[in-house]
Order: C-alpha cells, then structure tokens, then sequence
C-alpha cells in the first residue's frame, strides 16, 4: 500500500478521478458516472381502464 506524503495537495472537482501514473505525475480524469446527484423519480400515473 502506498504512503501519504502530503494531504490535500490537488484541489479536487466532483465527478473527475485523480491518479498517480507511472512517471509519478498526477493525472485528472472525467469520470463516466460521476459528479451528478441524481434526479428523483416520480411515481407515473397509470388510467385505469373501464370496462
């Protein structure tokens, strides 16, 4: 497991994913799902059908 050398060093955006890749630069990245809340769903109205 890696070490902790310093806290908070990159300030951080919602929804984007922060690396360390192999020349040991920090890397930025969207990522696919994230950084949006999600909407409520509402419960759809159905007709009742008459017979």
């Amino acid at each position: 497991m890696g070490k902790i050398i310093l806290k908070n060093a990159v300030s951080r955006k919602p929804g984007h994913l922060y690396y360390v890749d192999g020349q040991g630069n920090i890397c930025e990245a969207v990522m696919a799902r994230g950084g949006r809340k999600k909407k409520k769903k509402t419960a759809k109205k159905t007709k009742k059908k008459k017979r």
